[in-house]
């Protein structure tokens, strides 16, 4: 037994839809007479995966003695539960986890410990350039701004928009997360330039027929390519999770999809 970070289930506010199950790629929960559960605690890594995906907030990650995470064991779980696709988005999970370890806490002052879901953890980096040049901008009486608005469209919430609307015809399709055109200031000329927008919040928005309409979108067949925009916080993932249940439901074979992954610091750190 060691002391280490671990998920700990409010079954009182479990209502067992089972996005935690999915959203564990160790395979470490279960379902069981209608509450998520613990499998075995050496499957659970303690990286917090899960607890964005919960819409009751019954997750959080706490830290106690459990026994080490074992990943030999975790390997031969997936293998007899979810095959070789399973193996396949643990090991992807695992690098995601290798890259971005947890953020150490500050030494002084003593913050409190954070135990709620690891994309919500308070953190702050040091800005760049000069004193001047990091002032607040005035809101009022500035000149035209040289960078543009790349945007064509409105609505853009994935609540909003229509999947009949025109601008969804002949263009390339971008399902952007609700933080990361805040993160990254390149996004609307990367990302958003030339293309048709989505805008959605795994976490925070009310996902009820989120699929659904955006396999309607999808179904237009003059859409070639959907890219979705995330920030590398494991709730963003489910953004992923929805496209993916999108693509399968559209029953298009021939789309392109591409997934980039934004730093919170705003660089681009991942293409796939």
């Amino acid at each position: 037994m060691t002391t280490r970070k671990i998920i700990e289930i409010d079954e009182a506010k479990c209502n067992g839809c089972g996005k935690c199950v999915t959203g564990c790629a160790e395979g470490a929960l279960a379902i069981i007479n209608g509450k998520a559960r613990v499998v075995k605690e050496q499957f659970c890594d303690g990286f917090g995966d899960c607890v964005g995906e919960c819409p009751t907030g019954a997750l959080k990650i706490v830290e106690r003695e459990a026994p080490e995470f074992n990943e030999n064991a975790v390997r031969t779980h997936l293998a007899q539960t979810r095959g070789t696709t399973g193996i396949q988005q643990f090991e992807k999970a695992q690098a995601v986890h290798a890259s971005h370890p947890s953020v150490p806490a500050p030494t002084v002052p003593v913050a409190p410990r954070f135990s709620g879901c690891p994309g919500s953890a308070q953190r702050m980096r040091a800005a760049t350039g000069s004193p001047e040049t990091n002032r607040p901008t005035p809101t009022q009486g500035l000149p035209p701004t040289v960078n543009r608005s790349e945007l064509t469209q409105w609505p853009v919430q994935l609540h909003l928009v229509s999947p009949q609307a025109p601008f969804f015809k002949n263009r390339e399709l971008v399902l952007l997360s609700t933080c990361a055109p805040i993160a990254s200031a390149d996004v609307h000329w990367r990302f958003i330039r030339g293309r048709s927008v989505i805008v959605a919040c795994p976490k925070l928005d009310r996902r009820d027929g989120y699929v659904e309409k955006l396999a309607e979108i999808l179904s237009e067949l003059t859409v070639p390519k959907v890219i979705v925009v995330r920030m590398e916080v494991p709730c963003c993932g489910g953004l992923t999770a929805i496209l993916q249940e999108a693509v399968e439901l559209s029953g298009r074979t021939d789309l392109q999809v591409e997934e980039v992954v934004v730093g919170l610091d705003g660089a681009i750190q991942t293409v796939r």
